[in-house]
């Protein structure tokens, strides 16, 4: 009995601690699924479904591959906000970071009279001192503000070229914004005035890298045009403008548009100014331009207020006073008009025949002036021969005109007009007649011809009828004639060639008989005054290598004051000497050593400039010219 209720009492316990067993099972499966899925909704909800989420028992378990460190983080959060987080295991690992690419360099660089401030990210190679040092030089006292930043990234090809191309375009835009990367440079600028605009352009055009886009925007001050012309003319069907005027881009737009409507081909150049006498001017211009239109030829010149209107010679009568009324009816009250129905011109050019009286100038193109035809009295001329010579130059002027009393009134100063309208040409010829004016001829300047009507409109008075026929020829404009940095050194090269520059020995002055040859050179200097050249000297090995330096030195810049003294703007020119270092001869010979012992000039390219700054290198010596003395 003892035994069966011992047993009976183990029994029990046993099944007890089944029953316990499997309830404690039960609730832990139930709690691992109510964890895990609890922590599954809660990250699925949060975006993050790249997670695995185990539970095992209390403890549960977090795994895959984070994109980022953040946001392993975050999973972490979002499954501790769910259960506790002492429960949560991180068995998560983070995907390697990829490469950071690059930044991208630029700077910008503003430019006023109050200083220089520069803005952008450059290289950690880029020598950041040196570039902040050279515009405080060429801040010339204003302040720079230096705003750059620097990373730690390769320098990309062409940064140094464009950033070295840059600094050498702040040098001469005082007023100007500058922006800067690897492979463009975009310039904005103000110019004084229109020629120093063209100017600018040229020489930046000229000096542009080949691996650099530029993007140039210059403006200049919109000109006084004194007086306001215009001038609109159709000849043989053919219209064109001799002169044009408007004060905005509007006004401008509506007088192209009435033009071209009256058959004039392509865009014209139609100069923006101020000085426009009315609002109403480019109403009033387009409602003449139609009128010359209307008729079938002709020309209308504007002159400030005054409005000529000449119809061609073989206009009827009829057509010319009907579209006369109407344009005098239509203009403004401020202008006045003036119309001209003429007979034929015929223009001698002799002054011999039966024709009316003329005086006759003509410009050759070597800058010769010939005078004849009629003047009406010795004081007279004596008057225009002294004007032709202040205009043409003392020893360029032949007269050989006739004195004609009987010449009509205003005769001088039509005259003197004619004269001043040539002095616009390079060559050329004017023929003066009672009631007709005609100046034909070529000029390398391409507002010659609105300049000659404006002369003329102005001097002849707005009822007068003249006529310009001039040709724009750009062999004849100055600045085409402009040589190539090549060709600037390949002309000192030349003047060296035939007679160098020699020493006294072991001095670094200049013997007299130089004097011719830097003479040469400095002609040729001022057409290369944009162009960057070093002067370098060189020596023969003999002496020591300290001495020949300094010789070296002090003879470059013998040549850079000389040419100083000549008033040969240097700004571009650097002297260097590189003492015995670059031979090109055996200076084991006379002969060798003398040509060792030289100066040469050497264009200096943005390229260069960039090598220098980078590796302390001199620039290529592709191109040079000269020899020097005959010893150290």
């Amino acid at each position: 009995m003892r035994l069966t209720s011992t047993l009976t009492v183990l029994l029990a316990f046993l099944v007890a601690a089944i029953v316990a067993t499997i309830t404690a099972v039960i609730s832990v499966r139930q709690i691992e699924a109510s964890s895990e899925r609890g922590v599954s909704i809660a990250l699925e909800s949060d975006g993050i479904n790249w997670a695995d989420v185990s539970a095992n028992g209390l403890q549960v378990y977090l795994s895959g591959t984070a994109p980022t460190e953040a946001i392993r983080f975050r999973a972490l959060t979002v499954a501790g906000s769910v259960v506790d987080s002492h429960r949560v295991i991180d068995g998560m690992e983070v995907a390697d970071a990829a490469d950071v690419a690059a930044p991208q360099f630029s700077v910008e660089i503003l430019r006023n009279d109050d200083g220089v401030s520069l803005i952008g990210l450059i290289p950690a190679e880029t020598d950041r001192e040196q570039v902040v040092n050279s515009i405080t030089d060429l801040a010339d006292g204003a302040s720079v503000t230096d705003m750059l930043e620097t990373a730690d990234y390769p320098t990309p090809d062409g940064w140094n070229v464009a950033l070295a191309y840059a600094m050498d375009a702040l040098a001469t835009l005082p007023r100007s914004k500058i922006s800067i990367n690897a492979k463009r440079v975009q310039i904005t600028a103000i110019s004084d005035s229109v020629d120093e605009r063209e100017r600018l352009e040229q020489q930046l055009l000229r000096n542009v890298p080949e691996a650099v886009e530029l993007v140039l925007d210059i403006s200049a001050p919109r000109p006084v045009i004194t007086p306001f012309t215009l001038r609109f003319l159709i000849e043989d069907g053919v219209a064109k403008f001799d002169a044009c005027s408007a004060e905005t881009d509007a006004a401008r737009e509506q007088i192209v548009t009435a033009a071209q409507t009256a058959g004039l081909a392509g865009e014209p150049d139609c100069t923006l100014g101020l000085g426009n006498p009315t609002p109403r001017w480019p109403a009033a211009v387009a409602q003449g331009i139609a009128a010359v239109a209307d008729l079938g030829g002709g020309s209308i010149t504007y002159s400030d207020s005054d409005v000529t209107l000449v119809a061609a010679p073989n206009t009827e009568q009829e057509l010319f006073d009907e579209v006369v009324g109407k344009l005098e009816s239509n203009l403004p009250d401020i202008f006045s008009l003036h119309s001209v129905l003429p007979q034929p011109v015929q223009i001698d050019g002799t002054d011999q025949g039966d024709g009316p009286p003329e005086f006759i100038a003509t410009l050759s193109p070597e800058g010769v002036v010939q005078l004849r035809g009629r003047l009406t009295d010795e004081r007279v001329r004596s008057a225009v021969e002294s004007f032709a010579r202040a205009q043409f130059g003392l020893d360029n002027v032949f007269a050989a005109t006739r004195i004609d009393p009987e010449l009509p009134d205003g005769w001088p100063k039509r005259v003197l007009a004619s004269l001043e309208a040539l002095g616009q040409l390079n060559n050329g010829s004017v023929v003066v007649q009672p009631d007709f004016v005609e100046i034909k001829g070529a000029t390398g300047s391409t507002g010659a011809s609105a300049e000659i009507s404006r002369i003329l409109s102005d001097k002849l008075g707005a009822a007068e009828n003249f006529g310009v026929d001039v040709t724009y020829e750009e062999k004849l404009d100055p600045t085409s004639e402009l040589p190539t940095p090549q060709e600037c050194v390949d002309s000192i090269n030349a003047a060296l060639t035939s007679s160098k520059i020699n020493f006294a020995p072991g001095s670094e002055n200049i013997d007299p008989g130089a004097n011719d040859t830097l003479n040469k050179i400095a002609d040729i200097m001022r057409d290369c005054q944009d162009v960057k050249m070093e002067i370098a000297g060189h020596t023969d090995s003999q002496g020591r290598e300290e001495m020949n330096q300094s010789l070296s030195q002090s003879r470059a810049e013998a040549v850079l004051q000389a040419l100083m003294a000549r008033r040969v703007l240097t700004s571009n020119l650097s002297a260097k000497g590189y003492g015995e270092s670059r031979p090109i001869a055996d200076n084991d010979t006379e002969d060798g050593r003398e040509e060792n012992r030289r100066i040469e000039f050497t264009i200096i390219t943005d390229e260069d400039t960039a090598e220098a700054d980078g590796d302390g290198e001199s620039p290529d010596e592709d191109a040079q010219a000269g020899t020097e003395d005959e010893q150290n």
